[in-house]
């Protein structure tokens, strides 16, 4: 088998579960395409430059060692949580957060060796806005606090039974124990876009005054849609100074989008998780974010994050998770850069940013195009015929073309079954005797493909006369239809 022509690595996920290419699944083959993909053109629909857009200069607090513990399948012990740590530090994320110390003694313990690796991420963690809680945080040597409290109704009503009073007084004293210790502090309410505006913008505003680094919206229940995110961030960015952190839940299937359009209305930080892991669906996707923002601001993207690392990250993560990278993830799944219809092959291969937005050579990943099935084109088959070193001319190409997709119509083949058809079409253009196209086929088999064969033949054939016909017409048959549907 003709392996992929770039020298990069396969999509998938390196568990054995999910690899791409020729190398792990039938019918891909890397290419090589015609151009220098992706030039840096601007979208025609790109808004015009907004002075509180962090789009260009956010910062990320990856938080799969604290949110990611809340997956349903998440055990970390310290060893695994070292491993991730040291990936997410060298993929460049600004902060690695923890589990609460105050949550168990092993938690404790782990927060302290975590602190101890000299990593250049600051290392959080969150903890409960309790003052207890701040002490046994600020002595493992972590670099800054998470605080939260619930402040919707439900929350507390039926979690906490506090009043917003005694939840502004209860921060603002442990802003104050913090700030003393010299540590960072971000304030963050829980189930924010369920909170009364009026209470989190008094709350915020109070903790903004005494000195939090941060404040923090949470979309705790994944109910925020992206034009909620993005007036409420705008509303908070004209009431605090300090910086703003978002966190989103997955639940509806808006916190990639949401977090998009918290850096649109001035959020600094976002929180994410490797795979998006997290309580429930879990949260914004730290690849995710990643290929949205590339699409944002490539050149920033670059500079900051190692992001040739993710799939590597990810494929850590989803060992230690006992879960397959999803076949649609973005970036590294399998399927992320994998081309499969006639036309968008043949786009493809003349330049890729005719259907890529991403360049996944930028990602340290390959493109492939699906060239054994019935929806080829007779430009993958041509593509696929030179890296095997075989030449025919165009008329050849579509031949061997049709009988391609001829015996995908009646039954399922593989790359090696593509292989040996070119490779037999072209041995039967210069033998005396011809072989079998694909040896094994039943009576039954060798039937419908005669059919198949026929019928697409057939096809092409009154395609061909019909355009020769309209050629020759006075009127072309278009300019009849549009007259017929106008009168």
């Amino acid at each position: 088998m003709c392996p992929p022509v770039e020298d990069t690595p396969t999509n998938g996920s390196a568990n054995g579960h999910s690899t791409n290419g020729a190398n792990g699944h039938d019918g891909f083959t890397g290419v090589q395409s015609t151009h220098n993909p992706h030039p840096s053109h601007k979208s025609p629909y790109q808004p015009v430059g907004d002075f509180l857009s962090n789009v260009s200069r956010f910062k990320i607090i990856e938080s799969t060692l604290r949110e990611g513990e809340q997956f349903a399948n998440a055990y970390f012990d310290l060893e695994a949580k070292i491993k991730i740590a040291r990936a997410l530090d060298e993929f460049g994320v600004d902060y690695i957060e923890l589990t609460s110390p105050a949550a168990s003694e092993q938690s404790r313990r782990d927060c302290e060796a975590i602190c101890k690796l000299g990593l250049k991420a600051k290392i959080l963690t969150h903890v409960r806005c309790h003052l207890e809680d701040a002490k046994i945080a600020v002595e493992t040597g972590v670099d800054g606090l998470d605080v939260v409290i619930g402040t919707s109704s439900y929350l507390r009503e039926h979690s906490h039974g506090k009043d917003m009073t005694y939840i502004k007084n209860t921060a603002l004293e442990v802003i104050e124990f913090v700030k003393s210790k010299g540590k960072e502090i971000r304030f963050s309410s829980e189930d924010s876009f369920r909170s009364d505006l009026v209470d989190l913008l008094s709350i915020y505003s109070a903790v903004d005054k005494v000195g939090v680094n941060r404040v923090g919206i949470a979309d705790t229940v994944g109910c925020a849609s992206p034009r909620q995110v993005y007036d409420l961030v705008r509303t908070l960015r004209g009431v605090v100074s300090c910086d703003i952190e978002t966190h989103f839940h997955n639940d509806s299937g808006c916190a990639i989008a949401n977090a998009y359009c918290a850096l649109e209305g001035g959020a600094t930080h976002i929180d994410t998780s490797v795979l998006g892991i997290g309580e429930r669906n879990g949260i914004t996707p730290l690849g995710g974010l990643m290929a949205r923002m590339i699409v944002a601001d490539r050149d920033y993207v670059l500079s900051k994050y190692n992001i040739k690392k993710l799939k590597e990250v990810e494929d850590l993560v989803a060992d230690l998770v006992e879960v397959n990278v999803p076949f649609n993830n973005y970036i590294t799944g399998f399927c992320a850069f994998t081309h499969k219809a006639g036309i968008h092959a043949k786009a493809i291969l003349n330049n890729p940013s005719t259907y890529e937005i991403i360049n996944p050579q930028d990602f340290g990943m390959s493109r492939y195009v699906h060239f054994a099935s019935r929806l080829t084109g007779w430009n993958a088959i041509k593509s696929r015929a030179e890296q095997l070193g075989l030449k025919m001319t165009d008329a050849q190409y579509k031949e061997c073309t049709t009988k391609i997709k001829a015996i995908a119509d009646i039954r399922k083949i593989a790359l090696d079954d593509t292989d040996s058809i070119i490779r037999t079409y072209h041995h039967n253009l210069h033998a005396e005797e011809e072989k079998p196209l694909l040896p094994g086929l039943t009576e039954e088999e060798k039937k419908k493909f005669v059919e198949a064969e026929k019928e697409l033949s057939g096809q092409k054939e009154k395609r061909e006369l019909d355009a020769a016909a309209d050629a020759e017409a006075e009127v072309p048959a278009a300019k009849k239809t549009r007259t017929a549907a106008v009168a």
